[in-house]
């Protein structure tokens, strides 16, 4: 595993700043952090989950899987069962820790390498580049805990840190898909897949932004303690268990709000509307009042994508949306989305996910972990 020299970090030059002075502390055996408030120790059966934040985290990423581990200890306490999670905020000191928003969690937890807990769960923060600077002493302590994990999972853009450890080398992973660039320009040793809303590659996970932490957590639930179980939370929670498509289903319409031309835009919005028309391109530039030349270029350009890229991932879109109603045969869910026939929406889910349509589906029904818990490929 590759240690990269991260600016900030324990490998860099110039003096550690008080967060890396406490973690070497405890590394090393010398002063400790001070002592976290006394907890009864967990049943042998339950299981430890670390929300990791920072100053200037997301709290909605904290919040979100927080609240599925609570439901769910709800739901077991129904049963007559004993809680199945233990949940902690942690972070490297305790006390309240601010995040983006008016609001801070109380940390009750300090990070060390000696009390690790069974599942850690790094937030992401909306300025990453500067909360790895600033939060530096959480990748050498990611670099050192890893190895001693049963899970480690990092929500949104705190894959950054993971991969700032040198976790994530040479495994498939994801992250929010508005730095999904720049996670892979700074990171190429990884297989970034900006599409997924979540990842698993052995006993690591990632996942996409924001709310699709929810959708890791449920996962975890399922993984841990059944479908059933993780369908009643979310069913309470009012989520998806595993929400249809990826990252990409937002695409089109996100693209069309953030197209800059206001002709363009509008123009896309239409295709949205209008997916049963046969939609060419001549059609499209004289609605755009463009030679269809011109129209091409401009859209390209301002889109990323073709017209029939564009109108193909509407109908892909669509499509993995009808899919999540299992009494809609196949043929019906084609022809509301839009395709000529069946086998071009085959085509399409081939080309897009690898899947066919009704393949898709039956993952759609659940997060697809529990069948294959010890599994190291990907959920997607």
């Amino acid at each position: 595993m590759e240690c990269r020299n991260y600016p900030g970090t324990a490998m860099a030059t110039g003096s550690a700043g008080p967060e890396m002075a406490g973690f070497d502390a405890i590394m090393t055996g010398s002063s400790p952090l001070p002592s976290p408030p006394m907890h009864s120790a967990p049943p042998l059966d339950t299981i430890t989950v670390d929300i990791v934040v920072y100053p200037g985290f997301k709290a909605m990423e904290a919040i979100g899987p927080m609240s599925v581990f609570e439901y769910a200890n709800l739901h077991l306490a129904r049963q007559g069962k004993a809680a199945g999670y233990d949940v902690r905020v942690a972070s490297f000191k305790t006390g309240p820790i601010r995040s983006d928003t008016l609001m801070s969690l109380e940390a009750t937890k300090v990070v060390n390498t000696l009390a690790l807990p069974h599942t850690a769960m790094v937030v992401g923060a909306r300025h990453i580049q500067a909360a790895l600077v600033e939060s530096a002493a959480l990748i050498d302590w990611i670099r050192a805990a890893a190895p001693r994990l049963e899970r480690l999972s990092a929500l949104c853009s705190g894959a950054f840190f993971l991969a700032a450890a040198g976790v994530l080398d040479g495994k498939r992973a994801t992250t929010h898909w508005g730095v999904a660039d720049r996670l892979h320009a700074d990171f190429p040793a990884i297989d970034i897949d900006a599409d997924a809303i979540f990842i698993r590659a052995g006993n690591v996970w990632t996942s996409a932004g924001v709310t699709a932490g929810m959708d890791l957590a449920l996962a975890l639930v399922e993984q841990d303690f059944g479908r059933a179980l993780a369908l009643d939370v979310a069913t309470e929670m009012v989520v998806y268990l595993k929400r249809p498509g990826g990252q990409s289903q937002f695409s089109a319409h996100l693209l069309s709000e953030r197209t800059a031309k206001p002709n363009i835009r509008e123009l896309q919005s239409w295709i949205l509307e209008n997916l049963h028309e046969r939609l060419s391109v001549a059609q499209l530039a004289q609605k755009a009042m463009m030679s269809e030349r011109h129209f091409a270029r401009v859209f390209q350009q301002e889109v990323g994508m073709s017209t029939q890229e564009f109108i193909e991932t509407c109908r892909f879109e669509r499509a993995t949306q009808l899919l999540a109603d299992v009494a809609l045969p196949l043929k019906t869910v084609a022809a509301r989305a839009c395709f000529s026939d069946e086998a071009h929406m085959r085509r399409v889910f081939l080309k897009k996910l690898g899947i066919a349509p009704k393949v898709y589906r039956e993952r759609f029904a659940t997060t697809g972990v529990a069948a294959e818990r010890s599994a190291n490929t990907p959920v997607e």
